[in-house]
């Protein structure tokens, strides 16, 4: 009993094998069958049309905008150096990092006991300079007039020895007399020499005291100017920045302390190539006096100023290519000393030229054009200025031309497109016309289109409801049954 089970169940296991055997075979040449038949239609080769977006070339004047990276910098900016020595007792209001000071504005003031004990000195020096000086025009006034009385009595003396000599020549006077006059004359003329030199010394004490007077009068000046600098003062109205003095810290001679910018004289600097320098220059060889625009982008803000382009370095510089630009800038609000900002400089206009894509230029410098029965056409093209994502070239040829405004491998001379237009418009006039083409349908020809799509195994089939739908209708669309009856092969 055991034994005829066991074969029972072997003959089965047998059997299901052979089912499944046969069931694969049948299945592989079902797909061999239907392969083959697939390969064996005959498909004629068609076209391939590419889809593109073209543009009009309209000539325009256009003025390039030259886009360049640039810093800011002050134009006006001081050095806040102390001309004395000593401990700093005293800042000013405002005198911090960022802290906003005006014209004359008192910034801070170093310790100035010694240099206003300098200038106390100073001053009784200039007292006794002018007191010395009042002695000696005194003691010359009272020279000159010993002078004169010394001069007054020598006359006399002469004039009484003249009397003397006229009487002994008469026999009236003596020798004795004559003599005694003539010794009272030579006393009076040595009174007079003796009287001029005490006049030289008075006027040399004079000279002295006049020069000791007035370099009393510079010590003074200097020592006023010493306490004066121990205050340091805004030499203009701006923004202090490195600030690095605090209350009680000893500085030195010429020690820099702060620096002072002026937040409304400001400039850009900015470096261009030749090629774009070039540009910028008239026929003289000047630079242009163009417009520039500055921005810095933040947080989405852009901090935008005006100016105009002012000089160039007057080197290149060691290790770099093309020139220094510096532009002054009007009103920047906003921008500060050391912002790296973007740089947008105008070009002078250029006239009848073309704005186009840039990916509408091949490598060779050429467009595709859009010609005759919509096929492509090449034509070389002058680019004058690169614009961001556009591009400015010669118009001259390509006025009123549709030319493809994005390039790929696949396109080229005498290919055929479907284009589409700026203005939402695709293809030519001619395949819309074909496209809205209703043709009707006799019977066999309508019974073997329809065979043919429910014969169709690749159709998805929403796709073959729709058609066998139209092809239902009385009218069905011309370019539907061309795409069926060159898919049939017939």
């Amino acid at each position: 009993m055991r034994f005829f089970r066991r074969s029972l169940t072997g003959l089965f296991l047998l059997a299901l094998t052979a089912a499944l055997l046969a069931l694969a075979v049948e299945m592989v040449r079902s797909a061999l069958e239907t392969r083959a038949a697939r390969e064996s239609i005959s498909r004629p080769a068609r076209e391939r049309v590419f889809a593109v977006n073209v543009v009009t070339v309209t000539p325009q004047d256009v003025t390039p905008v030259l886009q360049a990276f640039g810093e800011v910098r002050a134009r006006r900016a001081l050095e806040v150096r102390v001309q004395a020595g000593g401990p700093i007792v005293e800042l000013g209001p405002g005198f911090e990092e960022g802290g906003q000071v005006e014209a004359g504005q008192l910034l801070l003031r170093i310790d100035p006991t010694d240099l206003a004990d300098a200038l106390a000195l100073a001053r009784t020096d200039m007292s006794e300079a002018e007191a010395e000086e009042r002695d000696a025009a005194v003691a010359l006034e009272i020279a000159r007039d010993d002078l004169g009385s010394a001069q007054r009595q020598a006359e006399l003396r002469s004039q009484a020895l003249e009397r003397q000599r006229d009487l002994a020549s008469r026999g009236v006077g003596t020798e004795a007399q004559v003599e005694t006059a003539a010794l009272a004359a030579a006393g009076a003329d040595q009174a007079v020499l003796s009287r001029r030199s005490a006049l030289a010394v008075a006027e040399a004490r004079v000279a002295q005291a006049r020069n000791r007077l007035d370099r009393a009068r510079i010590a003074l000046e200097e020592a006023e100017r010493r306490l004066g600098e121990t205050e340091v003062r805004a030499a203009f109205s701006g923004r202090l920045s490195n600030v690095s003095a605090i209350e009680g810290r000893i500085v030195t001679v010429n020690e820099k302390v702060a620096t002072l910018i002026d937040p409304d004289a400001l400039e850009v600097s900015f470096r261009l190539s030749t090629a774009q320098y070039a540009r910028l220059v008239d026929e003289d060889g000047r630079l242009l006096d163009a417009e520039v625009t500055v921005r810095l982008a933040v947080s989405g803000v852009d901090l935008v100023a005006h100016g105009r382009i002012d000089r160039e370095s007057a080197e290149v510089g060691e290790g770099l290519t093309g020139r220094l630009i510096f532009a002054r800038l009007d009103a920047a609000p906003g921008l500060r000393p050391g912002d790296f900002v973007t740089v947008e400089v105008r070009e002078p206009r250029l006239r009848g030229v073309a704005r186009l894509p840039a990916a509408a230029i091949g490598a060779t410098g050429t467009v595709l054009l859009l010609g005759e029965e919509d096929r492509l056409e090449e034509q070389p093209v002058v680019v004058l200025r690169r614009q961001g994502d556009s591009v400015l070239v010669r118009a001259d040829a390509l006025a009123g031309r549709e030319v493809v405004t994005e390039r790929t491998p696949m396109l080229g001379a005498g290919i055929q497109v479907r284009p589409f237009r700026e203005d939402g418009a695709a293809g030519s006039k001619a395949e819309g016309d074909a496209a809205r083409e209703m043709i009707t349908l006799d019977d066999d020809r309508r019974a073997r289109l329809i065979e043919a799509v429910k014969a169709n195994t690749f159709m998805p089939a929403d796709a073959k409801d729709r058609i066998l739908n139209q092809l239902n209708q009385p009218e069905v669309p011309a370019r539907m049954v061309e795409r069926l009856e060159s898919r049939m092969g017939g």
